[in-house]
Protein backbone atom coordinates (compact mmCIF):
# COMPACT_ATOMS: atom_id res chain seq x y z
CA UNK A 1 0.00 0.00 0.00
CA UNK A 2 2.93 2.33 0.42
CA UNK A 3 3.37 4.37 -2.59
CA UNK A 4 6.86 5.40 -3.79
CA UNK A 5 8.33 8.36 -2.31
CA UNK A 6 10.99 9.74 -0.67
CA UNK A 7 9.93 8.16 3.09
CA UNK A 8 12.94 10.54 4.62
CA UNK A 9 10.43 12.57 6.21
CA UNK A 10 8.68 9.53 8.02
CA UNK A 11 11.09 9.84 11.22
CA UNK A 12 10.15 13.53 11.72
CA UNK A 13 9.42 14.78 15.22
CA UNK A 14 6.38 15.67 14.32
CA UNK A 15 5.12 12.26 12.54
CA UNK A 16 4.01 10.77 16.18
CA UNK A 17 1.91 13.59 16.96
CA UNK A 18 0.25 13.39 13.00
CA UNK A 19 -0.74 10.12 13.83
CA UNK A 20 -2.02 10.31 17.68
CA UNK A 21 -3.99 13.32 15.64
CA UNK A 22 -5.04 11.03 13.03
CA UNK A 23 -6.33 7.79 14.98
CA UNK A 24 -8.01 10.39 17.20
CA UNK A 25 -10.27 12.11 14.14
CA UNK A 26 -10.82 8.61 13.03
CA UNK A 27 -12.53 7.64 16.03
CA UNK A 28 -14.32 10.28 16.57
CA UNK A 29 -16.48 11.05 13.50
CA UNK A 30 -19.62 11.55 14.77
CA UNK A 31 -21.24 8.50 13.71
CA UNK A 32 -20.19 4.91 15.27
CA UNK A 33 -20.63 3.52 11.58
CA UNK A 34 -17.89 6.00 10.18
CA UNK A 35 -15.82 5.11 13.64
CA UNK A 36 -15.62 1.59 12.76
CA UNK A 37 -14.96 2.28 8.95
CA UNK A 38 -12.76 5.10 9.14
CA UNK A 39 -10.78 3.99 12.42
CA UNK A 40 -10.86 0.17 11.41
CA UNK A 41 -9.26 1.19 8.18
CA UNK A 42 -6.55 3.44 10.33
CA UNK A 43 -6.13 1.17 13.03
CA UNK A 44 -5.58 -1.90 10.29
CA UNK A 45 -3.36 -0.14 7.92
CA UNK A 46 -1.76 2.94 9.88
CA UNK A 47 1.43 1.15 10.81
CA UNK A 48 2.67 0.36 7.47
CA UNK A 49 2.36 4.12 5.91
CA UNK A 50 4.96 6.25 4.70
CA UNK A 51 4.67 10.43 4.30
CA UNK A 52 2.58 9.70 1.22
CA UNK A 53 0.00 7.65 3.03
CA UNK A 54 -0.53 9.81 6.26
CA UNK A 55 -1.33 12.75 4.18
CA UNK A 56 -3.55 10.91 2.00
CA UNK A 57 -5.66 9.64 4.95
CA UNK A 58 -4.97 13.24 6.47
CA UNK A 59 -7.31 14.34 3.55
CA UNK A 60 -9.66 12.05 3.66
CA UNK A 61 -10.06 13.07 7.18
CA UNK A 62 -11.38 16.40 5.93
CA UNK A 63 -14.07 14.52 3.55
CA UNK A 64 -17.44 14.49 4.93
CA UNK A 65 -18.24 10.98 6.56
CA UNK A 66 -20.75 10.45 3.86
CA UNK A 67 -18.42 10.29 0.98
CA UNK A 68 -16.08 8.64 2.87
CA UNK A 69 -18.60 5.78 3.71
CA UNK A 70 -19.98 5.97 -0.08
CA UNK A 71 -16.43 5.62 -1.38
CA UNK A 72 -15.64 2.88 0.71
CA UNK A 73 -18.66 1.07 -0.34
CA UNK A 74 -18.13 2.11 -3.59
CA UNK A 75 -21.29 3.31 -4.40
CA UNK A 76 -19.50 6.79 -5.45
CA UNK A 77 -16.43 7.54 -7.04
CA UNK A 78 -14.26 9.65 -4.81
CA UNK A 79 -12.37 12.58 -6.35
CA UNK A 80 -9.23 11.84 -8.26
CA UNK A 81 -6.73 12.69 -5.09
CA UNK A 82 -8.20 10.20 -3.43
CA UNK A 83 -8.41 7.73 -5.60
CA UNK A 84 -5.46 4.75 -5.72
CA UNK A 85 -3.78 1.55 -3.73
CA UNK A 86 -5.32 3.22 -0.01
CA UNK A 87 -8.94 3.68 -1.46
CA UNK A 88 -8.87 0.19 -2.98
CA UNK A 89 -7.95 -1.38 0.30
CA UNK A 90 -10.72 0.76 2.00
CA UNK A 91 -13.02 -0.48 -0.20
CA UNK A 92 -12.33 -4.23 0.96
CA UNK A 93 -14.16 -3.47 4.03
CA UNK A 94 -11.77 -6.31 5.88
CA UNK A 95 -11.24 -4.07 8.65
CA UNK A 96 -14.48 -3.46 9.90
CA UNK A 97 -14.79 -5.43 13.00
CA UNK A 98 -18.86 -4.95 14.86
CA UNK A 99 -18.61 -5.21 18.64
CA UNK A 100 -21.63 -5.71 20.41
Amino acid sequence: MAAETDVTTDASPDRPARINRARFRAWHRGTREADFMIGGFFDRHHDGWNEADLAWFEALLDEDDVDVMAWALNVQTPPDRLEGAQMEAMRRLDYVHIHR
